[in-house]
């Protein structure tokens, strides 16, 4: 550090007399300035500098844990530690996520639908449970509003659509995505159980309709209760902190939109999830077709839809 202050202040004060002013002789100075630099500094130099390219390459959002599995991922052998201490040199950090106000509009008229989840969010495949909830985003034309359509298995967002207002179509369009992702790859969507909270758009008789005639079931949690809708609202929370606030801010709906895109397409593909393994929900969904052949086999028999 002394040879680091020396270095920044030499031009000013020269060397001389900041040596002397720090009671040091002026021969140390220079016998550690050209002293070849030590093994560990040159291994930290060149992995900070992949530890910088995996960060900047996944939004900038991962804290050390994800980093240290990234480099894991690439064949790195770097010790979780290691990781840590020169992300802290570097700067480096990830992005921890905040909460705002809710979203929900509670639908008018009666409502039987079951909770069928109870706050359970867990499946042992794909397609056996999807989550949906709508969010917002500022912007400096307005708000913009998103519905996301996830699923519980491999957390993969299997549907979404933006929209300026809080209309029926902007959450029927995500789910509409969502249907046809799957059935595209030949996915038998009956018995899927869809939940949603008691917001207007889910109640809507046009979006009920949609998942009978998807073969999906529809469940409905408790009126304004967070937690009965976790999931979802967790993916929420994560989409606000890691693109709309750490990427904003936004002109508007159409730069947004674009940006939604890569980043969906960055969530499903690449990002390393901590509640699947450390692995990205794709990569997660391939792996249980990959060692159960019978929902592979039932799958493939599905047509698609073109």
């Amino acid at each position: 550090m002394i040879v680091e202050f020396i270095d920044a202040h030499r031009e000013e004060h020269g060397v001389e007399p900041i040596c002397e002013q720090l009671q040091i002789a002026p021969s140390t100075y220079y016998a550690h300035r050209n002293r070849p630099p030590s093994a560990r500094s040159v291994t930290d130099a060149s992995t900070t500098a992949v530890i910088e390219q995996v960060h900047a390459e996944n939004f900038g959002v991962y804290g050390a844990r994800k980093v240290h599995a990234a480099l894991r991922r690439q064949g790195q052998a770097v010790a979780r530690c290691t990781v840590e201490r020169l992300m802290r040199s570097a700067g480096l950090r990830g992005i921890t996520r905040g909460k705002g106000p809710r979203t929900t509009v509670p639908g008018t008229g009666p409502d039987t639908r079951p909770d069928l989840v109870d706050r359970a969010f867990t499946a042992t495949g794909p397609d056996q449970l999807w989550v949906a909830d709508i969010t917002y985003c500022r912007t400096f034309s307005g708000w913009v509003y998103a519905a996301f359509v996830v699923d519980v298995y491999s957390r993969r967002v299997v549907g979404w659509q933006l929209s300026k207002s809080l209309r029926t179509d902007l959450a029927l369009d995500a789910l509409e995505m969502g249907i046809w992702t799957r059935r595209r790859t030949g996915r038998d969507l009956g018995g899927l159980v869809h939940h949603s909270d008691k917001g207007v758009q889910y109640v809507a008789v046009r979006y009920t309709q949609r998942l009978a005639e998807a073969g999906a079931v529809a469940s409905v949690g408790s009126t304004g209760d967070s937690y009965d809708n976790a999931l979802a609202e967790a993916f929420n929370s994560l989409f606000k902190a890691e693109l709309v606030r750490n990427k904003g801010p936004w002109k508007g709906i159409d730069d947004l939109e674009i940006a939604v895109a890569e980043y969906i397409d960055w969530f499903n593909h690449r990002r390393l999830h901590g509640e699947i393994g450390l692995v990205p929900p794709a990569e997660h969904e391939d792996n249980f077709y990959r060692h159960n052949t019978a929902a592979t086999t039932v799958a493939a028999s599905v047509p698609s839809l073109h």
